[in-house]
């Protein structure tokens, strides 16, 4: 089992930057992938970035390509979520996500396992 709590959310203007975590405590050793997820109201959710924690390979959803990166801090086991060039578009709740298995599906919901709580990301225009 692996326990994800996410921070760093908040209300920005359109434009501004934000950095997002997601500490995880627990079986972190056999951590395969992480990924970030997101989900307006009564949207469904969606697909933001994922990372290998081994090697640092990363995949993004299209519409975030060259505005936000995702990252890992391997000693701190740490999630990270650079995002800059915000837009009101990416309002939502962004959840963390892990699992301890290999798949092609990276964009999948439930290829990951365990999901923290969310944190909220508010961008006005």
């Amino acid at each position: 089992q692996v326990q994800l709590v996410e921070s760093g959310g908040g209300l920005v203007q359109a434009g501004a930057s934000l950095r997002l975590s997601c500490v995880a405590s627990g079986r972190t050793a056999s951590l395969y992938r992480m990924a970030w997820f997101r989900q307006d109201a009564g949207k469904a959710r969606e697909f933001v970035a994922a990372i290998r924690w081994e090697d640092g390979d990363t995949a993004y959803t299209d519409s975030v390509k060259g505005r936000f990166s995702i990252s890992r801090d391997n000693i701190k086991n740490t999630l990270y979520l650079h995002q800059n060039t915000l837009k009101p578009e990416d309002t939502a709740v962004y959840y963390c996500a892990a699992t301890f298995r290999s798949s092609i599906y990276v964009e999948k919901i439930s290829t990951y396992s365990h999901w923290g709580q969310g944190t909220q990301v508010t961008v006005s225009s």
